[in-house]
């Protein structure tokens, strides 16, 4: 008996079958990854060592923490985006 997702995947399998990527997707995909998980460490690692130095401040701490959440899910969200695009690019030759 399969489960509600591998019944709701067969469906959407038989609307919408995959799209085999191109070996240059695969690339281009793999560069969004390490471009995004590289500006995420970076804004992780710079608003960390803000927090360390408001300890003390709960506020600040409170707000650099939003701030830091809010940046990460932006840059998750450019990545989803830059990742569809390459994905629903023309095939060429």
């Amino acid at each position: 008996m399969k489960s509600a997702y591998e019944l709701a995947m067969s469906r959407l399998e038989k609307s919408q079958p995959a799209q085999p990527l191109t070996e240059e997707q695969k690339r281009e995909l793999a560069e969004v990854d390490s471009e995004i998980t590289a500006r995420i460490a970076e804004k992780r690692i710079f608003i960390e060592g803000e927090i360390a130095k408001s300890l003390g401040d709960e506020a600040a701490v409170e707000a650099l923490r939003r701030q830091l959440a809010s940046e990460v899910a932006t840059l998750e969200e450019k990545r989803e985006l830059k990742k569809e695009k390459v994905r629903s690019a023309k095939k060429s030759a």
